[in-house]
């Protein structure tokens, strides 16, 4: 049977042969006064011009360090605009950066710091204590600490000494060098390297300028963390290359947030699920002047309709989703400006082609049927770093990546996400990857067998939930359980519902059947 590939309803885009970071500075020249990053507290604030100078005089300060073709720095801070300060000057320097949730405890970061081969972790203050614990037996040479002017007593180096003579971009293969190594879980199991390019991030860039329509005099709320890669091209990269004002915040409030819209005139929030609830329900936002904004943009998890909708009514503007991956950087439908189709993901992108398979046939599916999402483009990763084996369970020879996610495309070519092939749980827009929880909490001296799932959660989107065995004359409670994730991991990953039961189900083969679990009572 011949392949059906539904192709972008949208015109192509020509793809420019530059750097990410010269992309991201191309109205520098034109708008060199305009601020181009500041914090929404109004601490630190960068205009276009300022920006690229400081990028460039940090290209300089790493490249005299050692730093260039083939390093990696780790870059493990919140929002704040001296990220894209550091994010371009280790691409400036020809080098790649790694970008790190700040709130990892020390073993997950040391992990990534390995598995990257990082010789520099940036961090700010708050988690020094962290980085410096996490980089003990790495490649790590040097810590350095953003806003730390005076240096520090436990050896972090202040990122102002790192400034020096500003240099030119080193050269680079913009098609096959990596700038950024974001971690992903992928379709299934622990965290993986996804090598993206310089013409994997400028191109994505580009294949939204039909679906999101930035005029001259544009504030964006940048709230959803730059480490993801949302927050990464979505809103910093993207934001910036469009000459759109963005305002950071170190993490997400409901207050600030709606302070900084009501002051600065915001006109574009960029949100996730559980915080489109919040504009819809919460009481405070009655409080505020939301009038500037002209569309909430949500991502990182399916969005209901229904919520969509409510929320639209309330903030007085259109409230509209997209879909993407880390493997697509990140974007492949996005929903155009004005043509908002109530549950759909929008349509695909320019220069991007998607497919519908039955995953039991492996047969395309046509309008209106279901299959699993496959997307192929100038946006698809390189691969998994390290890794060869994962990199070709998602990408095919080809070129097609597999998502994991099952869809359908209507006749209008809008692309909606109904169901999951993958194991990943989506917890507030994170990924929790069931197999490291997994792996965890069988090491509780109470848990002879485990297995986790997500289920759903109006507010959360999923919930962790373990299924446990307990030892023979145990008793294993949640309290217990979180206790050892605590310990361990991140927040988001939490167990957060515990049933014990008699066994695990499982396939001839060992693989725990998941969705066996799912449909239990």
């Amino acid at each position: 049977m011949s392949s059906i590939i539904h192709t972008s309803p949208l015109p192509s885009v020509e793809i420019p042969a530059v750097t990410i970071t010269s992309h991201v500075l191309r109205k520098a020249t034109e708008l060199p006064d305009r601020v181009a990053i500041r914090d929404a507290a109004g601490t630190s604030s960068y205009t276009f011009a300022a920006l690229g100078d400081a990028i460039h005089s940090l290209a300089g300060g790493l490249q005299a360090r050692g730093f260039g073709p083939g390093s990696v720095l780790g870059l493990m801070a919140p929002n704040i605009p001296e990220y894209a300060v550091v994010f371009h000057g280790a691409a400036v320097a020809g080098g790649a950066v790694t970008t790190i949730n700040p709130t990892y405890g020390a073993e997950e970061v040391r992990f990534q710091l390995l598995d990257a081969a990082a010789s520099i972790l940036v961090t700010v203050a708050p988690f020094l204590a962290t980085a410096l614990e996490a980089a003990e037996g790495t490649a790590v040479t040097e810590v350095i600490v953003i806003g730390g002017d005076d240096g520090d007593d436990r050896g972090a180096v202040p990122l102002t000494d790192l400034f020096d003579e500003p240099i030119e971009q080193v050269p680079v293969d913009l098609e096959n060098d990596t700038v950024v190594l974001p971690y992903s879980s992928g379709t299934t199991g622990l965290p993986k390297g996804v090598i993206l390019t310089h013409r994997n991030l400028v191109a994505n860039i580009e294949q939204c300028r039909h679906a999101i329509f930035y005029t001259d005099d544009e504030v964006a709320l940048a709230a959803l963390p730059f480490f993801h890669i949302y927050g990464m091209q979505v809103l910093m990269n993207g934001l910036l290359a469009n000459g759109v004002t963005v305002v950071t915040m170190p993490r997400f409030d409901m207050v600030e947030a709606l302070e900084a819209v009501q002051d600065l005139k915001v006109t574009r929030f960029f949100a996730v699920p559980p915080i489109v609830l919040g504009l819809a329900k919460a009481p405070i936002v009655d409080d505020y002047d939301l009038s500037s904004l002209r569309q909430i943009f949500s991502g990182a998890a399916p969005l209901g309709a229904e919520l969509a909708a409510e929320a639209s009514a309330r903030v007085g503007c259109e409230v509209v989703q997209g879909y993407g991956m880390t493997e697509l950087s990140p974007v492949s439908h996005c929903t155009v400006e004005g043509d908002y189709r109530p549950g759909t993901s929008g349509v695909t992108v320019s220069n991007t082609e998607t497919r519908i398979v039955d995953p039991a046939t492996d047969e395309d599916q046509g309008v209106g049927e279901r299959g699993e999402l496959w997307v192929r483009g100038p946006q698809v990763m390189k691969g998994y770093l390290n890794n060869p084996e994962a990199t070709a369970e998602t990408l095919d020879s080809e070129g097609w990546l597999h998502t994991g996610d099952v869809a359908i495309i209507d006749e209008h070519h809008h692309v909606s996400i109904v169901d999951r092939l993958k194991e990943l749980i989506k917890y507030k827009g994170f990924q929790v990857p069931p197999a490291e929880l997994e792996a965890l909490l069988v090491t509780h001296p109470k848990v002879a067998d485990v297995a986790v799932i997500g289920v759903p959660d109006d507010e959360a989107g999923e919930l962790p939930k373990a299924f446990v065995v307990a030892m023979p004359d145990q008793t294993v409670t949640l309290d217990e359980i979180q206790e050892l994730v605590g310990e361990h991991l991140v927040n988001y990953k939490q167990i957060r519902v515990l049933e014990v039961v008699d066994a695990i189900p499982k396939s001839a083969s060992g693989k725990i059947l998941r969705r066996e679990l799912r449909d239990s009572p």
